[in-house]
Order: C-alpha cells, then sequence, then structure tokens
C-alpha cells in the first residue's frame, strides 16, 4: 500500500477504553514478549498507560485504529517516547511518523527540551530505529530507572 499522507490520520488524546485501543496495545505487549527475552521489556501495560504522568494518543483513518503511542512526563523537562505501535493492516503508512511528530509536538508544547526511548535490539525493532534515527534521534546512555544489557537500547533527541 502507499504512503498516506499525515492528514489522513486523525490523532487524538486515547484513554483506551475502547476495544480497539485496548486490541492494540495487548498486540503491542505480544510483539515485545515474542521478540524479547523474559525480564527485558519494560512496554507498559494497561496501568502503566494510565499512570498521570502518561498521555496517551491514538491516530485513526476513518473508524479504523491505524496507531497509538504514548509520552510520559520524566520532570526535569524531559519526556520518554513509550508504546508506539502501528495496527498491522496500517504499516508503511506513515502512521507512526504521523504519530511521533505529533508526540515531539506535544512535548514541545510542555515544555520538554528531550525526548528519550528504550527500545529492543535485533532486527524486530529495526523499522522503528530508522524512523527515530531519520527524525534525529540519536543513540545514548541509560535514562530514568533503565539498565543496559544485550535485549534493549536507548536513543535521544533534543528539542
Amino acid at each position: 500500500m502507499s504512503r498516506m499522507a499525515a492528514s489522513a490520520w486523525e490523532i487524538r488524546p486515547e484513554n483506551l477504553s475502547g476495544k480497539p485501543a485496548r486490541d492494540l496495545v495487548r498486540l503491542h505487549l505480544e510483539g515485545m514478549h515474542a521478540h524479547s527475552p523474559p525480564g527485558s521489556v519494560f512496554a507498559l501495560d494497561f496501568s502503566g498507560l494510565t499512570d498521570p504522568k502518561v498521555s496517551v494518543w491514538s491516530a485513526w483513518h476513518a473508524d479504523r485504529i491505524a496507531g497509538i503511542g504514548a509520552l510520559k512526563d520524566l520532570g526535569a523537562r524531559a519526556g520518554e517516547l513509550k508504546s508506539m505501535r502501528t495496527h498491522p493492516d496500517f504499516l508503511r503508512r506513515g502512521v507512526a511518523a504521523a504519530l511521533l511528530e505529533h508526540l515531539i509536538g506535544i512535548a514541545r508544547s510542555r515544555g520538554m527540551t528531550r525526548l528519550s526511548l528504550e527500545t529492543g535490539s535485533g532486527a524486530y525493532f529495526e523499522p522503528a530505529l530508522s524512523l527515530y534515527r531519520r527524525r534525529g534521534f540519536i543513540d545514548g546512555a541509560e535514562f530514568a530507572d533503565y539498565q543496559r544489557s544485550t535485549f534493549n537500547q536507548f536513543l535521544h533527541l533534543t528539542l
């Protein structure tokens, strides 16, 4: 399928009460557990995504959810991208890029000067890593409470 323009996506706050969003979060968690060893997955579950420091956003095309992403406020003008996931029916159509730009805009509007993320390593994670690096994220040190292992990596963007 061809890449769709960012305007094709309606990006809106997500409270995770609807089945489409909950199903996409479940799919995200299943993917993380399938591609990372036990004990190395730091994706937020439903309780983590409803933390007051986390805001969740979803991208929709007509009445179908296309993707989801979250922004966690780490304090000290720093934020963390969490739980970015595109629905399999919408892969390679610009959903993740649109959500990423939206979350960067939200972070800027909240006065954040740095965005970080922790993600897995290996071939499964390469499409996401490519997107982040094209947007200007660079490899860097661990942050927050994370510890480096052979199964994860850290990227940072100065806003």
